[in-house]
C-alpha cells in the first residue's frame, strides 16, 4: 500500500482565490491572511478531490506529496 498524499500551499504563490475549499473541503480553509491552508488534523479529502484541487488552483499553488516526492503532476512508476 502506499503512502497517503500530503497536500500542500505555497503560502508565497497562493492568492486565496478559494477552489481548492470549493474541490476539497475537509482539507482545505482559508486562513485569517485570505491565503489558503491546510487543514491540520482534518480528514484529508480522498485523492481525486486532491487532485482537482491542485488542477484548479488559478496559480499553481497546491503540490500534493507522496512521502518525499512532488507527485503533483502524476505517479512516477
Amino acid at each position: 500500500m502506499s503512502e497517503p498524499l500530503e497536500p500542500r500551499v505555497d503560502w508565497d504563490t497562493c492568492m486565496g482565490s478559494g477552489n481548492c475549499l470549493f474541490w476539497a473541503p475537509d482539507t482545505f480553509d482559508i486562513g485569517e491572511d485570505g491565503h489558503a491552508i491546510v487543514v491540520e488534523g482534518a480528514a484529508v479529502d480522498d485523492e481525486d478531490k486532491l487532485r482537482t484541487a491542485a488542477e484548479g488552483c488559478p496559480v499553481g499553488a497546491i503540490s500534493l506529496w507522496r512521502g518525499s516526492r512532488d507527485v503533483t503532476r502524476g505517479e512516477d512508476s
